[in-house]
């Protein structure tokens, strides 16, 4: 700290010293009569200005220098602070212990110029009516304060400033001010940050002097002030200053070797170049061997702290623009992670049939998962979860994705196909790690695609969610799969399914039930599906074959038969395959009626079979003779009613 002292007059000097000597009277032998002359000087405000340094303290472990009789001190306590004090007269300490009665204060005697304290010992150090030892004493003061401490000198009423943020109303300059003292500073930045965060303070003072600035500026721009004060007002600047810098900064040198710098910047830079560089730049360099140097940054670069930040500088002077668009050499190896392939396939085909991929949380609320669980698993309750609405992880993808389906929807997007790979998590027992699975989720809702005047208003249905599902299945050639009927409770009656391949269940998709449709406020059907995707990575495809362009004709023969509705279609095309006919190669439903003049309770089924020999033409009894089959089979086996 710089100060600009005034050279007082000598009668003036005079006066200071028989004002010394009065205080020090009042405070040792006549510390009985203090209180009262203290009442008599403030007209009896005392305790309110000693009351009104409180709210500029901050942390509970408070050192208050100078304490005279205790009023501050047994504020302090009485606020639930835990204050220290210390005085150099043994009359104060006498007197503040009568104050404090049976209040745990610790009183020591002591000097401020040496605290009986360990170094970070305060939250904050307070001193009021300040003696003129603060200013060799302010080093010591800064040493028991803990880093982002907090430094309150006041005076009779209030603080006279925040060092470094804002001063007092009663420094301010006036029209009236004839005599003006400079003090030009700089602070440590993290203890400005602290301070002003915690006060709620930011102002032009804080931010810059928290960002770090030049430690060297004070005496220059003291000088500097004190210059425009004489030149531009006309003021005249007596002799004299205070200096105080009882810790002078130094700046650690930085070891810049010549491999590092070649390498970061990509161009041949000599060291004799780059030693030039860094002294045009006003660096101190010293040479400390033929490959290294070393670098000491001029007390205005506060961003300069390491070998990188010198490599920066040098490659600034040379110019960027010469630097070459080049990727680092890379001596290592990398590989996709197991079954990324066949991800990617996965992202292809749901891609391409006008699915979105989403990424949700891992974290849900268990309110909206509990209805969704798979196969009644046990949540993972977090101890400490990052948002109290999601406090377990999930064992499903749909919640996050009927979120994010929600949130489309309410922003007016009304076809929506989303889908989802990700982790979920099943707990196992306390202690342990939850299992992780790889899911694939399903959501979707709308139209098939966009209207327009060319295209239907196809609205998506479960069919189309099982030809998803079929998608993947022929993407991987898997065979061997079934789709039977699902009992999940959260999905729609009638409009679920699941997968089975090899007698695993491998899927389970269908319409959301209504129930929860009305929950989460859907307005429009919306259908899902979950697939356990580690296993179906996993699965084995079919090998693919050769098999060369049929050349005979393919005949198809159409039947209608009636059975009863809850009779499952796939439970009639299974039987057909499992004839093992060779010449029948497919089996497709075309057809469902249900009505008059069927009985209630019935649908009418149509079938088309194709049949095509890989030898020769089939002539018309092998065809009848194979379609016969078909039929008797539906009859003796489903009971069916061929319908002519």
């Amino acid at each position: 700290t710089l100060r600009r002292q005034l050279e007082p007059p000598s009668g003036r000097q005079l006066v200071g010293r028989l004002l010394q000597a009065v205080f020090h009277l009042l405070y040792h032998q006549f510390a009985w009569a203090y209180d009262l002359v203290a009442w008599a000087v403030s007209a009896g405000e005392w305790q309110n200005w000693t009351r009104a340094t409180l709210p500029a303290l901050c942390g509970r472990r408070i050192l208050e220098v100078g304490f005279g009789t205790g009023h501050l001190l047994a504020a302090m306590a009485d606020a639930g602070l835990a204050p220290v004090g210390v005085d150099l007269s043994p009359q104060m300490l006498r007197l503040a212990r009568r104050r404090l009665g049976v209040r745990r204060v610790p009183l020591l005697r002591a000097s401020g110029l040496a605290l009986p304290f360990r170094a970070g010992s305060f939250d904050s150090v307070v001193l009021t009516f300040p003696a003129p030892y603060v200013r060799q004493a302010g080093a010591e003061l800064r040493r028991v304060l803990r880093p982002g401490g907090r430094l309150v000198i006041a005076d009779a009423a209030r603080a006279v400033a925040l060092a470094g943020i804002m001063g007092g109303e009663e420094s301010e300059i006036s029209s009236q001010t004839k005599h003006v003292l400079l003090e030009s500073a700089y602070f440590q930045p993290q203890s400005i940050r602290c301070t002003a965060r915690a006060l709620g303070m930011e102002t032009d003072a804080s931010y810059h002097f928290e960002r770090g600035m030049d430690y060297e500026m004070p005496p220059r721009a003291a000088h500097r002030v004190a210059r425009l004060i004489a030149e531009i007002a006309g003021g005249r600047v007596l002799q004299g200053a205070i200096d105080v810098y009882p810790q002078p900064l130094r700046r650690q040198p930085i070891t810049l070797r010549h491999q590092r710098l070649v390498r970061i910047i990509g161009l041949e830079v000599s060291l004799d170049e780059a030693e030039r560089i860094l002294r045009d730049l006003g660096f101190g360099v010293q040479r400390i061997s033929q490959d290294a140097l070393t670098a000491v940054a001029p007390s205005w670069r506060i961003d300069i702290d390491g070998e990188d930040d010198l490599v920066e500088e040098i490659a600034r002077y040379i110019g960027y623009d010469k630097i070459t668009l080049e990727l680092p050499p890379w001596a290592g190896m990398g590989e996709y992670l197991p079954g990324e392939h066949r991800r990617q396939d996965i992202r292809s085909v749901l891609t391409t049939l006008g699915f979105d991929e989403a990424i949700t949380f891992s974290f849900v609320n268990e309110r909206f998962q509990s209805p969704l669980g798979a196969d009644g698993a046990n949540p993972e309750v977090l101890l400490n979860p990052i948002d109290e609405t999601r406090p377990v992880l999930r064992t499903t993808l749909l919640p996050g994705l009927l979120e994010s389906l929600l949130h489309n929807l309410h922003h007016g997007v009304r076809n929506v196909r989303l889908f989802e790979m990700g982790t979920c998590f099943f707990k196992q027992g306390d202690n342990q790690r939850p299992i992780e699975r790889e899911h694939l989720g399903l959501v979707a809702t709308g139209l098939v695609s966009e209207s327009n005047w060319k295209h239907h208003q196809e609205v998506f249905s479960f069919h189309h969610l099982k030809a998803v599902v079929e998608a993947l299945l022929e993407k991987f050639r898997v065979r061997g799969y079934d789709f039977r009927p699902s009992q999940e409770s959260y999905l729609h009656p009638g409009q679920a399914a699941r997968l089975v391949v090899d007698g695993e269940e491998l899927a389970v998709f269908g319409q959301l039930h209504p129930r929860l449709a009305a929950e989460w406020k859907f307005k429009q059907p919306v259908f899902v599906g979950e697939l356990n995707l580690e296993r179906w990575l996993g699965l084995a495809g079919k090998p693919i074959r050769y098999r060369p362009l049929p050349k005979y004709p393919t005949v198809v023969r159409d039947v209608s038969f009636v059975l009863p509705m809850e009779l499952p279609y796939g439970d009639v095309e299974a039987a057909i395959r499992a004839l093992e006919v060779e010449e029948i190669v497919a089996v497709e439903l075309f057809d469902v009626y249900t009505g008059q003049p069927l009985p209630p309770g019935r649908r009418s089924l149509s079938i088309s079979v194709r049949m095509r020999a890989s030898d020769h033409t089939l002539t018309e009894d092998e065809i009848n003779r194979v379609f016969e089959r078909v039929v008797n089979l539906l009859r003796e086996k489903f009971g069916a009613e061929i319908r002519e």
